[in-house]
């Protein structure tokens, strides 16, 4: 079914946008929470909120891309119950490291201070991110938005695991001038 249906079915309240949007989705959804949280059952239990969620912001929000709303949708559910299950220690999984490489290039994740600049950096890491080669750009996004392990990245792109790692330290060090060159205080 096409994603324009679904998304006009949200907006006529027809429950089949869910099934069809589990349906189409549900996989890709299903990876985004598992490699965050690496649980099977935590990670069902966001993609069913997802859709729920989804049913909540349609209307008035009209997602030009249902899968990338989706997936965002799952992915900021995932962190969420990631951070309240880890509030006390990490514990040292894939979605620590992950957290651990970004925080040498943007510290102060959770500082309140910085929340009001965070549309415009995210607008900075986009431009960043759009001047980079389709490798780099297509390995940054795997590992810091899909949380992918380094091995995964390096057997999708036919690379070893020491050229992606490498590749993203040296991507975070270009990100992390590229920042301060901008005014960002990291």
């Amino acid at each position: 079914m096409e994603d324009t249906h679904i998304v006009q079915m949200y907006w006529d309240r027809n429950e089949t946008a869910i099934s069809e949007s589990a349906m189409k989705y549900g996989t890709y959804c299903t990876s985004i929470a598992q490699n965050i949280l690496q649980n099977p059952a935590d990670a069902e239990e966001c993609v069913n909120d997802t859709w729920l969620h989804a049913w909540n912001a349609m209307p008035p929000h009209r997602p030009s891309l249902l899968s990338t709303f989706l997936g965002k949708i799952t992915r900021n559910l995932s962190f969420d119950l990631y951070r309240k299950m880890h509030r006390k220690k990490r514990g040292g999984s894939q979605m620590d490291a992950v957290l651990d490489e970004l925080e040498e290039c943007v510290s102060g994740k959770d500082d309140i201070e910085r929340q009001w600049e965070m549309k415009e950096l995210i607008a900075e890491i986009n431009q960043f991110l759009q001047k980079l080669p389709e490798e780099k750009r297509c390995m940054f996004v795997l590992r810091y938005w899909y949380v992918d392990s380094i091995g995964e990245i390096a057997e999708r792109l036919g690379r070893s695991e020491n050229y992606i790692s490498v590749s993203l330290n040296r991507i975070r060090g270009k990100l992390h001038t590229h920042l301060t060159e901008r005014g960002f205080e990291l």
